[in-house]
């Protein structure tokens, strides 16, 4: 690190500093030829007006002392030229000893300095020693969710930020930066993009283009997954060289008409992990509602697995003596084979007679509409702005204008029967009010909604929604599956996949006797010891040392899984 004087001597040699120092070198030389023509001044008065001597060093001894506001006292004029002399030298040095000279001081040295030294915290390339890297090209919703998920699997990360004072905060943050422009080969060479293992291009649709064009001149093998704000914008940056292109409202919107659930019961695969695939089976109108899970009998006649069940927006550990009720969700897991035998057992798939209603008619809402009209769902879209309603014509069964705030309006575009309501504005606070407001007129409705921010999760699930997804989870779930080079499981907001080394306190129990379950709520779903996986293991497979968890959670499960198990035995 370098020392005090060095970075003094560093950031004076810089041509911004030299003009600053000039400006204030040349105040304080003004400010000496003042103080020594008021001490040529107090000669002058003392000798010729009063008829007194005193020495020189006298004289800048009275003036410092009066320019300072000290003031001692123990030289005075006795005469009115003397005490008028007095108070303009007094006057004076209030304004240039106590607010010219710290201004100027501030202004011109320390602060540039302090902030040359702020700026300089973010480096500007990655060390060589660093390789298999994922490099995000900026600050956005997704980052900080995407951030932390890399940090559990020791995966290292930049984000590149060209503004310095921006990179230097994230710096202090604890978030590793560079300092680097978007668009510039230089820059990318300096990230060592050649050894990384991902590039996440998250800014516009053009800079995403340049990053990607820029990018595939150092490389053709590293992965790019490129944000895509439009759909015309799909194609383009493909053709600029992107692995995988992400259009995320349209995504989102696809993804919150999947959990509607307007097919009856049935069983919905939301992904795979190994041979195995997670699925949801919604009770309502099925032969499940009413009953506790452990007689359902779905581990002894369908070789499945309940790892949890969703209950208003939240994922429960999966208790044997739960009662599922009609708004109960099964998170179950099984092989392909086993997932179908169950789905082919709950009956028939058939549609909803009356329309699922989406409130909101931006990307979104149109990617649900669209998405659930695919399923054989009929759709209502309830839209505020009149001037979307053109483009909108011909996207769900039937159009309404109005605010979703109204009753009425509400009721006219369905509410009363529809089985769904699917809330796609992008105000948080909307959708939390819609989620409360539609509870409110109909408390057996299944309302699907999405969110902006995290924070607000718990709110949304308060206000009754049953279940919640935002761009924020679904991008960077997208981008860590990339990552992990594994199939993508969206299992809801706030839940994910969790890998853990097993733990020395549990080593040698049976999964059963660890009691992670019931301790964490946390779902252990596989199991992987001496290069193979244990997927779906039972209650009395051992854990062996050097094995690694994979469970289904929150991140909070994931704290009480540290609290309990780390760090014992």
């Amino acid at each position: 690190m370098k020392t005090l004087s060095t970075q003094i001597a560093t950031f004076l040699s810089t041509r911004d500093a030299k003009r600053n120092l000039r400006s204030l070198m040349r105040f304080m030389f003004g400010l000496l030829a003042l103080i020594a023509v008021y001490t040529i001044l107090f000669h002058v008065i003392m000798d010729r007006v009063e008829g007194r001597q005193f020495s020189w060093f006298t004289g800048l001894y009275w003036t410092l002392t009066v320019m300072s506001t000290l003031g001692f006292g123990d030289i005075t004029f006795m005469s009115d030229t003397g005490r008028i002399f007095s108070v303009v030298v007094l006057m004076s040095g209030m304004v240039l000893l106590l607010i010219m000279m710290p201004f100027m001081f501030i202004h011109n040295f320390y602060a540039p300095w302090l902030e040359a030294r702020i700026r300089a915290r973010a480096p500007k390339g990655v060390p060589d020693s660093v390789q298999g890297h994922v490099l995000i090209s900026g600050w956005d919703m997704i980052t900080p969710v995407l951030i932390p998920k890399l940090e559990r699997h020791r995966i290292p990360y930049y984000v590149i930020e060209p503004d310095a004072e921006k990179a230097s905060k994230l710096s202090l943050d604890g978030i590793s930066v560079l300092n680097l422009v978007q668009d510039a080969r230089q820059s990318w060479e300096a990230a060592r993009v050649a050894q990384a293992r991902l590039v996440f291009a998250n800014d516009n649709d053009p800079y995403n283009t340049n990053i990607t064009i820029t990018v595939r001149e150092i490389t053709s093998e590293v992965p790019i997954v490129a944000l895509a704000s439009h759909e015309d914008s799909i194609d383009i940056l493909e053709m600029s060289g992107a692995t995988q292109v992400v259009a995320l409202g349209q995504v989102l919107g696809e993804y919150l008409a999947h959990r509607v659930n307007a097919r009856g019961a049935w069983v919905y695969v939301l992904g795979a992990f190994r041979d195995q695939l997670i699925a949801e089976m919604p009770v309502q109108g099925s032969r499940f509602d009413g009953r506790r899970i452990r007689d359902t009998q779905l581990r002894d006649n369908w070789s499945v697995t309940v790892v949890g069940v969703w209950e208003r927006g939240r994922l429960l550990p999966a208790h044997p003596n739960q009662v599922l009720d009609t708004f109960s969700v099964p998170l179950v897991m099984g092989s392909k084979e086993q997932i179908d035998v169950l789905g082919a057992s709950l009956g028939e798939e058939r549609s909803q007679v009356n329309p699922v209603l989406v409130i909101g008619g931006g990307r979104v809402g149109t990617a649900a509409a669209t998405a659930l009209r695919k399923q054989g769902v009929q759709v209502h879209l309830l839209e505020r702005d009149a001037a979307l309603s053109p483009g909108l014509e011909h996207v769900p069964d039937r159009l309404f204008i109005g605010d979703a705030a109204d009753r009425e309006e509400l009721f006219s575009a369905g509410l009363k029967e529809a089985p769904a309501v699917v809330l796609t504005t992008h105000d948080d606070a909307l959708n939390i009010y819609l989620s409360v407001y539609c509870r409110k007129l109909r408390s057996d409705i299944r309302i699907v909604s999405r969110i902006t921010h995290e924070r607000n999760l718990e709110a949304i699930t308060r206000a009754g929604a049953n279940f919640v997804l935002s761009e924020a989870s679904l991008g960077s779930e997208i981008v860590f599956s990339r990552v992990l080079g594994r199939e993508m499981v969206v299992l809801g907001e706030g839940v994910e996949l969790f890998y853990q080394p097993t733990p020395g306190s549990i080593e040698g129990q049976t999964l059963a006797e660890s009691g992670i379950g019931a301790k964490t709520g946390l779902a252990v779903i596989a199991i992987e010891e001496d290069g193979r996986v244990i997927t779906n293991p039972s209650a009395q497979n051992r854990l062996v040392a050097g094995a690694r968890l994979i469970m289904i959670g929150s991140p909070a499960q994931r704290l009480e899984f540290a609290k309990h198990f780390e760090g014992q035995g």
